[in-house]
């Protein structure tokens, strides 16, 4: 057994790998998005059309990469840490719905 595994998530801090991950795929798209845009501007030696395709690029990358993100299947470690978020904080439903409202204390049946 792994030691992520025997530790409670609720506790568990991100590792340094989990918390770079989203810069780690925003600067692989940046870095993408330049590369597109020097070869432009070798190609028409127009900075605004290099400046464009590199605005172009850096957006498609970024939905392309988002997309096979979304396609990954989350680990049981994740869907055990989605479910204890969720219970933490009232369980699954619309966001557009408000929350049930708690009666008071002592303004029941059980309260007289």
């Amino acid at each position: 057994m792994s030691a992520r595994k025997s530790r409670p998530s609720a506790g568990r801090k991100p590792s340094r790998r989990e918390v770079l991950r989203p810069a780690e795929l925003v600067g692989g798209s940046a870095i993408l998005a330049v590369f597109a845009g020097l070869i432009m501007w070798m190609g028409s030696r127009s900075w605004i059309v290099a400046v464009v395709g590199c605005g172009v690029v850096f957006i498609i990358a970024l939905v392309v990469t988002a997309l096979f993100v979304q396609s990954i299947k989350p680990t049981d470690d994740e869907k055990a840490d989605i479910a204890e978020q969720d219970a933490r904080h009232g369980g699954s439903r619309p966001v557009l719905i408000d929350p049930p409202e708690k009666p008071a204390e002592g303004h029941g049946p059980e309260g007289h």
